[in-house]
Formats: structure tokens, C-alpha cells, sequence
């Protein structure tokens, strides 16, 4: 319809006047028809209306403001946009008020966390327009009645989370349109309905933590429009029904805690669109499938806790979608994957049978990754985490364990140290936890090892504080803190002497609401089982129900047990039981506040860490470079005292005081061997001039032939071609001398340990490196022994270009840098027999070697002495030494 303006208008005539009159009385008949029609149509169903009202009675609850309009239930935000799970609608209904029958009727009805008590109400069953019916988290109690079979239009059905009780009844099954189930912790059990094979319309069944008995339904393999499935912390038994392999929309299936008998995999085969794949606790054996890598989408995989066998698919660990991998406690064995893309995040492969060397990923920053008892050798675990102490973790606990040191420990779990009111001495447990990670103490006392994700809460933190006040005990600062897990959380006693002990365990739950408080928040449950040396001591073990149903309140339990092989292992594990997101997602899972262990008979040993305080690696460094240099200090002063004018007498002294001198020589003695420093006599040029030009006391050493091999490294470094990686084999040996408490050269030893090099390297082979140790050191950490035998044989390598500089070894030293693995020794000492080798300096300053043979003897017979440095002649049928340490000037 269009209006035109006219430019000219004329005045009204009559007939228009009342025409327009006419219309405007017309409109208004006609909107009034229409708005009393609608308002009529926006009635609700009055059967609707009293079965709603009765359960809002017997539940004392009411309508809230927006939606009940003056007294009408099908009114405001009932039957707007406004989406029922808006958090301002609860109660919340929504109603589809079409024109049939002239009425409205209540299609979603939303009454989830408010507490409500008492049974379902039967008479719900007369919402018969219910498409969505939600009374998740309360505490309801008595069966699921049978009315609700009648609900035929129900595509969604959610009652988890309550006090329930009995058998599903038989009559849901009926619910053919029903697409979505939430059922989880809701208390019912028994068998699963045969009725329940009609529900082909399926897409999502949540069914956790409840009674459930019998085996899984093979009817679920025919649910094929099916996409998550949760069957955790149930009682059914296995195995899983090889139907599922039907299911192959699945994208999230999470099935745990069966018992009896064993399942394969071979079901998931064809399951290509799985996102969440969890298969916990089933007694599943066999191996992982071969087909892994066809998995694209497959972010979340746990397997842990089952029988599985064979290697680590390399092809798991290059899916570009995997970023959580929980493979422990099976019987996996052979060497981790080469590779690992670097979406992969959390690792658990702790309690397998997996050994060898380690590939490059797995020291990798960005990585969470439990390696905690396998069959990982010693070196390695050393070389590759020096400073975590990984090794003490493996399957035979080996930390301070022969001879056992400790009797026992206490631990504050997730928080600081503290003692308690009957003195004892809890230690400090906060370190940073994640998915799968550990921690050992650096007195080896006791380590702590977490595995587990909490389902969907991103950012979780492994530890709960609070500053409520907690009672029934006298130490509640004790029970303020707690360390949670997502799964599996063990502490070790280690190094512990054999015997009888009591294990006291403390709890607090801190996490839920008082049930004093009447609300949803309160209405959590945290279920898990307490094993001790891996017998399970507790099941279904509920914090607040031993503390009488009561929130911060102290829990103490205490059990014996005996320790036979030097460790405790204290495990606690959930089952899959316990509410999933009250008061927030993932809030299950263990949780233990403290730990102390005492022993019950009278203990033989010192209880006490090292009797030597450590010192800080950093100062033991800094002490072994800086006596390093101070012995070369020491030699290059030697030669500047010779040109010096004599000093004082206590110069003198000082010279005359050094120890394991065998002889000295007075000045008109050196005059008269030198023929008056006869020029034909000089010892040659160093960096301050003519050696013994002067008048002071001469540094003399043992005249040999060819000359010492001290001497000829000392007028080298005077004549200035010693650099810095010379002085990093210097510094190799020198810590090996300090290792062992022996010089580089002794030949009162049998003839094999005579050169320490040599026999250094002997031991290495035989993997008996560890002799090398001072004898006369009753206690010694090993893992740094062998770190610093490994960086000395890296700073005695033959070429300058293999040895670490010094900064590096400071860092391998301290555990910052791991120390690369030396697999051949030098060819120095492969080439050359060190028993009969001398050195000297030829005309042009460089160093050989001489090898004692038939053809060359050495001539010591001739001379008793000489002065340092004498130049000699090399012996020209040998190698020289430069081709060995002077590569790198």
C-alpha cells in the first residue's frame, strides 16, 4: 500500500470525516476480539496447573516472580526467549502455548540445586507435554516411580546426583523419544532394565557412581545414534560387550571399575571420532591396538590400571590431537617412542615394565611426565634427571635402602612444615603437583607421586586450603590443607628400617558445605579407597561420613602394617565413585591433609638425614675451580719468585714449610750444577724471562730423561700455549683425584691403578665406576659421584672440541645441565700404554709422549736431578701431545 502527500489540500467533506471514524471503531473492535482471544490462549493446562502446584507444596518451594505472572504459571519468561538453564529460573518452567485447546502446557521443568528432600513426586507423570525434566543435585530420596514412564514426548531426563535408592524402573523404557539421560550418583542400582534396549534414540547417557550390578547391557551396542557414554565407578562386571564396536558415532566413552573378568580392546576398533576415550580399572589385557594413529580426533586417553601388555605404539605418541596420555600401572614394557608431538602435555607411564635409554622429548619443560616405577637403568635416570631423583623411584625403591637410615616420617600434606601439638615434625608437601607428576625430598626420606586429570576443569590445583576453623582436634592449622588428586595419589616411606609400624592417617573435608547449611553446595560426596604396601584397607572410604556428616571436621585413622623391603607405600585411589561437580566441575578424588608413620619396635638406626649437612653444590664448585686455579697460581708464583731478590725469612719458611718435599738445594749448590747459569745451562725463556736469573731460592724437581709430565704442562703454560680447554682436562683430572683421594699417578698400587685415568675408565667399563670413591668415605650421595665422574671422563676427552667449557661443567656439576653420556674412552689411553709413558717439550715447546718399548729406554741413571723445565729433545718416533690436548689452542 502506498500514501501519497497532496501539495493542495482541500477541506474535509463529511462523508470522509465519518468514514474515517468508522474505520477507527473497526480497528478497535477487531484488537480488543484479538487480545481477549490471546489472553484466554495463555491459560495453563488446569491439570498441569495442580500437579504442578502440589509439587511445588510437598517440595515447599515456589514459582519465582518471572514467570508467574499474577498467579498464572504459563506467563512472562515461561514463555519467552529466556533459556530455561538461565541461572534466575530456578525453579524454572517453559510452556508451549499453541492455539490447540485453547491452553498452555509446561513442556521443560527445571528444579535442580535446590535441595529438595522426600521421594519424586508420582503425580509428575501428569506433565504429559514434558519434554525436559531436570532435578539434578538434591536430596531426594525413595524410588524413581513408575509414572514417569508415562512422559511419552521426554527427550531429556535428569535426576544424578540425589539420595536414591532401588532398581531403575522398567516402565522408562517407554520413553522412546528420549535422547539424553543424566542419572550419575543418583543412589539407584540393580541390573539394568531389558525395557531400556526401546531407547534407540539415544545420544547421551551419563550413569556413573551408582549400584549398578550385573554386566553392561549388550542392547547399548543398538543405540547407534549414541555419542557419550559414562559408565564409571559402577558394580558391574566385565567384560565390555563387543556390541559397542556398533557404536561408532561415540565421541566421549568412558567406561571403569569393572571387575571379574577380563575385555580386550579390539571393540574400539572402528570408533575414528572418539575425542574422550576413558577405559580405567577393567582387567583389560592383550595390547594397544596397531591402528592407534587412525584416531585424528582423540585428545584424552586413559588406559591406566588394566593388564595391558607389549610395546608403546609410536604412532600413539605422534597423534597431533592427543594432549592427555594416562598408560600407568599395566605391563608395558620395551623403550618409550622415539618421538612425541608436541600437543602431548601429560604422560603418566608409571608402574609399567618400560626400560632403555630415554628419547630427546622426554626432557622436555613443557611435558608432565610420571616415570615413577619402571625398569629404567641407574645411568640413565641420572644422567637424564640428575637433580629429581627419579632413580630412587624405580620398581626396587633403592634410596637409602642398603643400609636402611630412616624409622620414621611425618608429612604435612599441601602446605608448609609445622609441628604439632604433641611435637611432632611434620614436613612440608607443597610442592607444585600436576596430572602426572612426583616429588622426592632431598633427604630421601619420602617422595609423593599424583596421576589424574579432574574431568573437565581446566587449571586444576592439587591442593585445598582454608582458613575455617577445624574441630575435633587441637591442631587445626594440621588439617587446613590437604593435597587432592584427579585419580591416584601415593606417598613412599623410603630407606625405612624393616618391621612393624602404625600409619596414621588425617582428614578434613573442606571442600563441600556444612549439611547444617541446607543448600546444594553441601551436598558433595568424595568416595575413594586407602591402600597400604597394596592391600586395600578401605573401600568406599567417605571423609565427612566418618566425620558424622559434618564438614571441617578432623578425621584420624590408624592401621598397621609391615615393611619388608626398606619402603611403605601409602595409596590412595578413586574408584570412579563420589559426586563429579558439586560445588564445581571435577570436585572428586582422594583428598588427605597429613601423614605420619612411627615405628613399633625399637629401631636400630639414626632416623637422621647424612650426618655432614650438605653444602651448597654451587660453593663445592666455586671451591674445586678456584683450588684449581690457585694450584696454577701456585706455579706460575714458583717461577716469579726465582727472579725476585730473597725476601725475609718468612718467605723462606714458607718455601721450607711445603709438605712432601724430598729434598732442597741451597743457592751456591744450583750455582755450581748450572756451571754459574752458564748460558749453555739456561732453561729457556718463560712469560717473566730467564728462569734463574736471579738471586732466590729455584723450584727443583727429580731430573728424569724425558722429564715428568708435570713439568712439561708447567715453562707449556709458561711459554703460553696452555688454553682454556687444556685447563678443562686439567680440571678433569684434579676431580678425579679429589673423587678418589689418590694423585694421578701412584705406583705403590697394583699395576692396573697405578695411572687414575686408566683405571678410571677400566671400572667404567665393568660398571663398577663407583670404586672410584675414597674408600674412606663412610657415606656418600652416589647419584653425585657418578655425575662428576661423567664430567670428568667429558673434560679428559682427547680432542679439546669434545670437552665441555667451564661454564658447562659448572652447570652439569649443580644437576642444571644433564651430563651427556661418554661411550668410548680417549684414544690416549687406547693407543698408548700409560704405564710406560713419560712426556717432554721438543725445540719448537710441544709435548709427546714416549712409550716405553724395546728400541726407547729410559735413562734415569745418569743424573738424580734437574732444574725444572731443561729443555730436551723429543723422541721422534712418538706422536706428539699436542696432537692430543693442543688441538683446541
Amino acid at each position: 500500500m502506498k500514501f501519497a502527500l497532496d501539495k493542495n489540500p482541500q477541506p474535509s467533506s463529511p462523508v470522509s470525516v465519518f468514514f474515517f471514524f468508522f474505520c477507527c471503531c473497526y480497528l478497535y473492535i477487531i484488537t480488543s476480539t484479538l487480545l481477549f482471544n490471546i489472553s484466554e490462549a495463555q491459560t495453563t493446562d488446569p491439570v498441569e496447573v495442580r500437579a504442578l502446584n502440589s509439587i511445588f507444596q510437598q517440595w515447599n518451594t515456589k514459582a519465582v516472580p518471572s514467570w508467574n505472572i499474577s498467579g498464572e504459571p504459563c506467563s512472562g519468561t515461561a514463555t519467552d526467549l529466556t533459556d530455561i538453564e538461565d541461572r534466575n529460573l530456578n525453579p524454572g518452567i517453559k510452556c508451549d502455548c499453541g492455539t490447540t485447546n485453547g491452553s498452555c502446557h509446561i513442556t521443560k521443568l527445571k528444579l535442580d540445586q535446590n535441595f529438595l528432600t522426600g521421594p519424586i513426586p508420582a503425580f509428575l507423570g501428569n506433565l504429559s507435554s514434558l519434554e525436559i525434566l531436570s532435578l539434578g543435585i538434591n536430596s531426594l530420596s525413595g524410588t524413581v516411580p513408575k509414572e514417569l514412564g508415562k512422559l511419552q514426548k521426554l527427550t531429556l531426563l535428569a535426576f544424578g546426583s540425589n539420595n536414591l535408592s532401588g532398581p531403575l524402573p522398567p516402565q522408562l523404557g517407554s520413553l522412546t523419544n528420549l535422547d539424553q539421560i543424566y542419572i550419575d550418583s543418583a543412589g539407584v542400582g540393580g541390573e539394568m532394565p531389558q525395557t531400556f534396549a526401546s531407547l534407540v534414540n539415544m545420544k547421551t547417557m551419563w550413569a556413573s557412581d551408582n549400584a549398578f550390578t550385573g554386566k553392561i547391557p549388550d542392547f547399548i551396542g543398538n543405540w547407534s545414534k549414541l555419542t557419550t557414554l559414562r559408565f564409571e565407578g559402577n558394580s558391574f562386571e566385565g567384560p565390555i560387550p563387543s556390541s559397542l564396536s556398533n557404536l561408532t558415532l561415540l565421541t566421549d566413552l568412558r567406561i571403569s571399575d569393572l571387575s571379574n573378568i577380563s575385555s580386550s580392546l579390539d571393540f574400539i576398533k572402528d570408533m575414528k571420532k572418539l575425542t574422550v576415550l576413558v577405559l580405567r580399572n577393567n582387567l583389560i589385557s592383550g595390547g594397544i591396538p596397531s591402528n592407534v594413529g587412525e584416531y585424528g580426533e582423540l585428545q584424552r586417553l586413559d588406559l591406566s590400571f588394566n593388564n595391558l601388555t607389549g610395546r608403546i605404539p609410536a604412532a600413539l605418541f605422534n597423534l597431533s590431537s592427543l594432549s592427555n596420555l594416562f598408560l600407568g600401572n599395566n605391563s608395558l614394557s620395551g623403550i618409550l617412542p622415539p618421538q612425541k608431538s608436541s600437543s602431548l602435555r601429560t604422560v603418566d607411564l608409571s608402574y609399567n615394565e618400560l626400560s632403555g635409554s630415554f628419547p630427546s622429548w622426554v626432557t622436555q619443560q613443557n611435558t608432565s611426565l610420571n616415570l615413577v616405577a619402571n625398569n629404567f637403568p641407574d645411568d640413565i635416570l641420572r644422567n637424564s634427571f640428575p637433580a629429581s631423583g627419579l632413580n630412587c623411584l624405580q620398581r626396587n625403591f633403592s634410596c637409602n635402602r642398603d643400609p636402611p637410615r630412616y624409622s620414621s616420617f611425618a608429612i604435612k600434606c599441601g602446605g608448609s612444615n609445622m609441628r604439632s601439638s604433641d611435637g611432632v615434625d611434620f614436613e612440608a608437601d607443597n610442592s607444585t603437583l600436576g596430572a602426572a607428576s612426583f616429588n622426592l625430598t632431598n633427604t630421601r626420606r619420602w617422595a609423593v607421586s599424583n596421576v589424574g586429570l579432574f574431568g573437565e576443569r581446566e587449571g586444576a590445583q592439587y591442593t585445598l586450603n582454608t582458613l575455617s576453623q577445624i574441630t575435633g582436634t587441637l591442631d587445626s592449622e594440621l588439617f587446613q590443607t590437604s593435597r587432592i588428586s584427579g585419580g591416584s595419589l601415593r606417598y613412599y616411606g623410603l630407606g625405612l628400617e624393616n618391621g612393624p609400624y602404625s600409619v596414621n592417617l588425617r582428614f578434613a573435608e573442606t571442600d563441600y558445605k556444612d549439611p547444617s547449611t541446607s543448600t546444594w553446595e553441601s551436598l558433595g560426596r568424595r568416595v575413594f579407597d586407602i591402600y597400604l604396601q597394596g592391600n586395600r584397607r578401605v573401600k568406599d572410604f567417605d571423609i565427612r561420613k566418618e566425620a558424622g556428616g559434618a564438614s571441617n571436621r578432623a578425621v584420624e585413622k590408624n592401621y598397621k602394617v609391615q615393611v619388608s623391603q626398606n619402603y611403605l607405600e601409602i595409596h590412595l585411589f578413586w574408584a570412579g565413585k563420589g559426586t563429579c561437580c558439586i560445588p564445581k566441575q571435577g570436585s572428586y578424588g582422594p583428598s588427605i591433609s597429613a601423614i605420619s608413620v612411627t615405628p613399633d619396635f625399637q629401631p636400630t638406626v639414626s632416623n637422621l638425614p647424612p650426618a655432614a649437612p650438605k653444602k651448597s653444590k654451587t660453593g663445592l664448585i666455586v671451591g674445586i675451580v678456584v683450588s684449581v686455579a690457585l694450584l696454577s697460581f701456585i706455579a706460575i708464583f714458583a717461577v716469579f719468585y726465582c727472579r725476585r731478590k730473597r725476601s725475609d725469612i718468612d718467605e723462606e719458611e714458607e718455601l721450607l714449610g711445603i709438605e712432601n718435599r724430598p729434598n732442597t738445594f741451597t743457592y751456591a749448590e744450583l750455582k755450581n750444577a748450572t756451571e754459574d747459569f752458564n748460558s749453555a745451562n739456561k732453561l729457556g725463556e718463560g712469560g717473566f724471562g730467564s728462569v734463574y736469573k736471579g738471586a732466590n731460592r729455584l723450584l727443583v724437581y727429580e731430573y728424569l730423561e724425558h722429564r715428568s709430565l708435570d713439568q712439561a704442562l708447567f715453562e707449556y703454560a709458561m711459554r703460553g700455549h696452555l688454553t682454556e680447554k687444556a685447563d678443562v682436562f686439567g680440571f678433569g683430572v684434579v676431580a678425579l683425584e679429589i673423587l678418589s683421594g689418590r694423585p694421578n699417578c701412584d705406583t705403590d698400587l697394583d699395576q692396573d691403578k697405578i695411572y687414575l685415568l686408566e683405571w678410571a675408565w677400566s671400572l667404567h667399563e665393568k660398571n663398577r665406576a663407583l670404586e672410584l670413591v675414597d674408600p674412606s668415605l663412610a657415606d656418600f650421595d652416589k647419584g653425585e659421584a657418578m655425575r662428576m665422574i661423567g664430567v670428568a671422563f667429558l673434560c679428559t676427552q682427547a680432542s679439546p672440541g669434545l670437552r665441555p667449557a667451564m661454564s658447562r661443567v659448572v652447570g652439569m656439576l649443580s644437576g642444571d645441565i644433564e651430563v651427556s653420556t661418554v661411550t668410548s674412552k680417549p684414544s690416549y689411553i687406547t693407543d698408548w700404554q700409560f704405564s710406560d709413558m713419560s712426556s717432554f717439550i721438543n725445540d719448537d715447546d710441544s709435548l709427546s709422549f714416549a712409550s716405553k718399548t724395546t728400541n726407547t729406554q729410559l735413562d734415569t741413571s745418569t743424573d738424580t736431578s734437574m732444574i725444572a723445565g731443561r729443555d730436551r729433545s723429543p723422541a721422534t718416533s712418538q706422536p706428539m701431545l699436542q696432537d692430543i690436548i693442543g688441538e683446541g689452542r
